[in-house]
């Protein structure tokens, strides 16, 4: 495998995939060279200053979530400084805890408050740091009267129950909000608090598929397919995040809390982009394009002899680039039936063809090397390991070692914001399954006692 990236210590401007990298002092093109493995990381990855003292430092938040939407929103908080609790079922906890393999490595000198219970997976570990567990029974009148002290004490509460749920334990927002007039109260559902499919369950396959996405996902001969990870579900979780950092700058202002009513449907609706403009200005219906671009061509990946490139012409200069140093023909610029994307897109077929007789004449690395530095927008497809490998995700660090009481040194992937050049401490590992109950229950007042006593009645 190889890598391309720059002889000097500059910084990237522009997209990665055009191969262009310029020195901040001189705005120049820079020379490239090959590597054959990737580079090691500069000792001055983010050499733009200090960083900033975590912004919610000092706030809590009361995380009622499972699964994925709501714990990425709450791990962003907590990436920020705020101390998040998460209150989890109390034989079996989060439902992801469950989902492996695959599964982290359990040490031998783990806790031994932790043996029952099974290795930490992968898909747990990837939503969960720097929060705190607590396992909390919701069904025993003791087990909401924690929720409830847990309330009092809070900044946000975040949950993902079925709309009215909560509320049914005494818990919804009028409740909570009795008790603390301040509190940031955030729903995340599948569609809404209102509406005739507000008690629906919400699934990011079901939202998908519900919500247009899946329609025009695949290929245009084959049947849809879901996006390779839960994309709308992690949407999701971005947006609750976002509207929570709103809520708290609102309560800034007036003094009260809020509700927040996040859903799956409507973020994916949101999330439609131009396909949703298009129907709404036009009329148009979207359709499968695979890779392809609906309304841009060339605009898809394209096979080589060996490998695939993915390759996104947006303009008429880069065509002419495209038509001249790749395909070497200069004439397909001025042919009228390619010498705008317009009507490149009435002939996307023919000049599809074109193209891939052209590339699948030699393999992918010859394709690299042959459109570095000539402006036009491309990329390799990468699998996974290709992608940690990339010189670009190895001289950003976009990796970090956490050592876990239970697995050990578990690799995560670090928060992608920067902040003066440094981004937010992992300050706390995904937690194992009821790690600090007793640390929790301690600080609302309860007794060792207590809390021995509301173990052994299954409360925590």
């Amino acid at each position: 495998m190889s890598f391309l990236t720059c002889a000097s210590k500059s910084r990237s401007v522009g997209p990665l995939s055009q191969r262009t990298f310029l020195n901040p002092s001189k705005p120049t093109v820079l020379t490239l060279r090959r590597y054959e493995t990737a580079p090691p990381p500069s000792q001055h990855a983010y050499p733009y200053g200090p960083g900033i003292p975590p912004p919610l430092k000092g706030l809590k938040i009361l995380d009622l979530t499972r699964v994925l939407a709501g714990p990425t929103a709450t791990m962003l908080l907590a990436d920020l400084g705020a101390d998040v609790i998460k209150v989890e079922e109390v034989s079996k906890g989060d439902d992801t805890r469950t989902w492996h393999p695959p599964s982290a490595p359990l040490l031998n000198e783990a806790p031994d408050s932790s043996s029952h219970l099974p290795p930490e997976s992968a898909y747990f570990l990837a939503i969960n740091r720097n929060k705190r567990s607590i396992t909390v029974n919701l069904k025993k009148p003791e087990g909401i009267e924690i929720i409830r002290e847990l309330v009092k004490r809070s900044d946000v509460l975040v949950e993902n129950f079925v709309s009215g749920k909560l509320a049914s334990m005494g818990l919804g927002w009028e409740d909570c909000q009795r008790l603390n007039e301040r509190l940031i109260y955030a729903s995340i559902t599948g569609y809404g608090q209102t509406g005739p499919y507000r008690k629906a369950a919400g699934y990011d396959v079901i939202i998908e598929a519900e919500a247009g996405l899946m329609h025009i996902t695949g290929e245009p001969d084959r049947p849809p397919v879901k996006v390779g990870v839960a994309a709308t579900d992690i949407a999701t979780g971005l947006y609750t995040h976002g509207a929570i950092m709103a809520g708290l700058l609102s309560r800034q202002q007036t003094g009260k809390g809020l509700w927040i009513d996040c859903n799956l449907f409507e973020t994916q609706i949101a999330g439609l982009a131009n396909i949703a403009s298009n129907y709404l200005i036009a009329g148009q219906e979207a359709s499968r394009y695979g890779t392809a671009h609906p309304s841009v061509v060339p605009y898809e990946v394209f096979p080589c002899k060996e490998g695939f490139l993915m390759i996104g012409v947006g303009n008429n200069k880069q065509f002419k680039l495209l038509a001249e140093k790749v395909l070497e023909d200069p004439s397909l610029a001025t042919d009228p039936k390619y010498q705008d994307n317009g009507v490149r897109v009435q002939n996307r077929v023919e000049l599809t063809h074109i193209i891939t007789d052209k590339l699948k004449q030699h393999d992918r690395e010859y394709w690299l090397k042959k459109m570095t530095g000539l402006g036009i927008p491309f990329g390799p497809i990468n699998n996974i390991q290709q992608t940690f490998e990339h010189p670009q995700a190895v001289a950003r660090q976009v990796t970090v070692d956490v050592e876990h009481p239970r697995a050990g040194k578990v690799k995560l992937v670090a928060p992608a914001v920067s902040y003066n050049g440094q981004r937010m401490p992992v300050r706390r590992p995904p937690p194992w399954l009821s790690e600090h109950t007793n640390e929790v229950l301690a600080e609302l007042g309860y007794s060792a006692e207590r809390i021995a006593e509301m173990g052994a009645r299954g409360i925590v």
